[in-house]
């Protein structure tokens, strides 16, 4: 009798981004959360530096406490961009006595919060790789990780969001009186400042007069290089959304409203107080709001996850005022702090259920990716060899402007 073989996937975690210690936790939660009698999990961890590193010990979090490449069995791994390879290289730059050892991976599963991770950075490796891997591809996660182009692109489709001012690092630092003018002029106080492209509440500040206003652009501009100033939607809650699935058959969750003693919810709230990353915030679930009320923000959840060609999972998350009966998107989270695991378990999905929906979703678009072609060959190189690079377009006229 055969026995199935496992599915490998690689859990990569870590980053050279403010969110790292975040995506650790995250990394390990969705490790705990696959079926060992059903996959064969590898853990690949990006080091501050950007060090790729597996091996056992990384299954254990109590080891990023110390050097953790100090650990017996933890090796130097990269993924390699040859479509050949489709997997890790271990060991790429062994000596005499090491080996260099190459494992094929099933799926790639990131964890990477932020940048160089949710940004679509690390979604191009595995596309050059054409390697099967969870959530957004390189264009939707670029989008929501942008918080500008974010609402761009959502004004398009109709998708109610907070009026913004934004602006460069460069800008600020060359007039910053300049910049005060331009936010006072559109917005009202109180405001939040926010970098355009970092997560968990990092660098974000809220200011009810110019003296904050100033000193949290300063520390926003510290984190990114562009800036976002919004008018603050004052008597509201928080509202937040998960999706799963590939356009168009794409799932929202029931809803949440965190609860905070805060005016937004800090990094401390979100990761700290319970150990357990958002999981652990307070938190009202089903959101204590009307049943129409509630379908609107399942419906600009879907809307917004299509319109930027999100596939896989995310985290949208709303500023409702329910009285008024007003929804603005404030955010697009395409790895959300522990996977939204809590959200998809009111819908009856536990942790392991969601893992598997996700990988079996990256296989679907690996699929679809498949069936476009890339191999196209002509004679254009013969010819061009026959009759010399001097007769390509262009080049006489730019020999003459010369």
């Amino acid at each position: 009798m055969s026995t199935k073989r496992k599915t490998t996937v690689a859990v990569i975690f870590g980053g050279r981004s403010v969110e790292h210690d975040v995506s650790v936790v995250t990394g390990h939660q969705v490790i705990r959360a696959f079926d060992p009698e059903r996959y064969d999990v590898v853990p690949v961890y990006i080091d501050r530096e950007g060090r790729w590193l597996t091996g056992d010990p990384l299954l254990e979090l109590k080891h990023f406490n110390n050097e953790i490449a100090s650990y017996k069995g933890v090796m130097s791994a990269i993924l390699s961009p040859a479509t050949n390879h489709h997997g890790l290289i271990i060991n790429p730059t062994s000596g005499r006595f090491e080996k260099s050892e190459i494992k094929r991976l099933d799926v790639v599963f990131p964890a990477i919060h932020g940048t160089h991770g949710e940004d679509g950075t690390l979604q191009g490796l595995f596309e050059l790789a054409d390697v099967p891997y969870v959530g957004c591809g390189v264009l939707a996660s670029a989008i929501a990780n942008d918080k500008i182009v974010t609402k761009d692109v959502l004004r398009q489709y109709g998708i109610p969001v907070v009026d913004d001012v934004h602006f460069t690092r460069a800008e600020w630092l060359e007039n910053p009186d300049a910049i005060i003018q331009r936010i006072t002029e559109k917005l009202s106080y109180p405001l939040f400042i926010k970098p355009a492209t970092t997560g968990s509440s990092i660098g974000i500040g809220r200011a009810e007069d110019e003296i904050l206003l100033r000193a949290s652009i300063d520390v926003a501009t510290h984190f990114d290089q562009r800036v976002l100033v919004e008018g603050a939607v004052t008597n509201c809650v928080e509202i937040n959304c998960a999706v799963l699935g590939n356009s168009p058959d794409i799932r929202a969750s029931a809803l949440e409203q965190p609860v905070s003693w805060e005016a937004f919810l800090t990094y401390e709230e979100k990761y700290l107080r319970g150990g357990e990353g958002m999981k652990s915030a307070e938190r009202l679930i089903p959101a204590p709001i009307s049943p129409e009320l509630t379908q609107q923000i399942q419906d600009y959840a879907r809307r917004a996850f299509q319109a930027i060609e999100g596939r896989g999972t995310a985290r949208i998350d709303f500023l409702v005022r329910p009285d008024a009966g007003e929804v603005y998107l404030n955010e697009m989270n395409t790895l959300p702090g522990s996977l939204a695991f809590y959200l998809w378990q009111e819908e009856n999905l536990s942790p392991s259920a969601v893992v598997d929906q996700l990988v079996k979703l990256a296989q679907d678009a690996h699929i679809e990716k498949r069936r476009s072609t890339y191999n196209y060959q002509t004679n254009l190189i013969a010819q061009t060899a026959a009759r010399g690079l001097k007769g390509l377009k262009g080049t006489k006229s730019t020999r003459q402007a010369n």
